[in-house]
């Protein structure tokens, strides 16, 4: 089946778009499209423990099934702006 992917941030830069369709097996879950995404793009295995993840824009966990035609999303941790200093 056919999932849409949307990358964030610095695994966008990595696999360099923003959006991919992933073919995975009927019965996958978010971790079975992240593993299909790695294959393609081993440099995003380096973010596999520190990223969250949605599914059709909700949170969701590695352990959660995805359908045909879903949207899951892989959002890297980002930092912030530049710190204030003496506030």
């Amino acid at each position: 089946m056919r999932v849409t992917v949307r990358l964030f941030a610095r695994l966008r830069e990595l696999v360099g778009a923003g959006d991919l369709v992933l073919e995975v097996d009927a019965d996958a879950t978010v971790a079975d499209v992240w593993a299909t995404l790695v294959a393609a793009h081993p440099a995003a295995e380096a973010y596999a423990r520190s990223m969250s993840c949605a599914v059709n824009l909700e949170y969701a966990r590695m352990t959660t099934a995805v359908s045909a035609g879903d949207e899951v999303a892989f959002l890297p941790p980002v930092s912030g702006g530049e710190a204030r200093r003496g506030a």
